[in-house]
């Protein structure tokens, strides 16, 4: 895995599809996450395609900011990653891997930072994060737990 990824994965009682349509509903993604708060699709996208595009809000302390987003993988049950951009600035993909694995699937998240290093050091500063990396897997292990614990309740 690339030095710029962070990723953690976890074993839950649910079948990939139906984890998979959690994860792609973007208005629903603030339910797992810390940090996002939800998503909006933005001009005729209804739907998990890729090319999709939405806005993510997100909110850490008295800080929001919202971001552009691209769906650049959508295979129910399978995968689903999006592109973020700042501005216009590609600054991370986000990917979640299914695999099924007898009666549970274990789930992958990934960030891969895409960010110029310029853009990264003055983010950085900006967002108030010293590691970016840290902050992000911390983030994962939070959500991957709240989905499971979601995902398990309702079954």
């Amino acid at each position: 895995m690339p030095e710029q990824d962070v990723s953690a994965t976890v074993s839950i009682g649910a079948p990939a599809e139906t984890l998979y349509a959690l994860v792609s509903d973007v208005t629903r993604m603030g339910e797992w996450s810390p940090e996002n708060v939800g998503g909006q699709w933005l001009g005729r996208s209804t739907a998990p395609l890729v090319g999709a595009r939405f806005r993510g809000s997100n909110r850490r302390g008295w800080r929001r900011w919202s971001t552009r987003c691209t769906v650049v993988e959508a295979t129910p049950g399978w995968r689903f990653a999006f592109d973020v951009a700042v501005a216009g600035i590609p600054a991370s993909r986000w990917t979640y891997a299914f695999q099924p694995d007898g009666n549970t699937t274990l789930v992958t998240e990934t960030w891969t930072d895409r960010r110029p290093k310029w853009f990264a050091a003055l983010a950085g500063a900006t967002m108030g994060i010293a590691d970016i990396r840290a902050h992000n897997q911390q983030n994962i292990a939070t959500t991957l737990a709240n989905l499971k614990a979601a995902a398990e309740q309702s079954r």
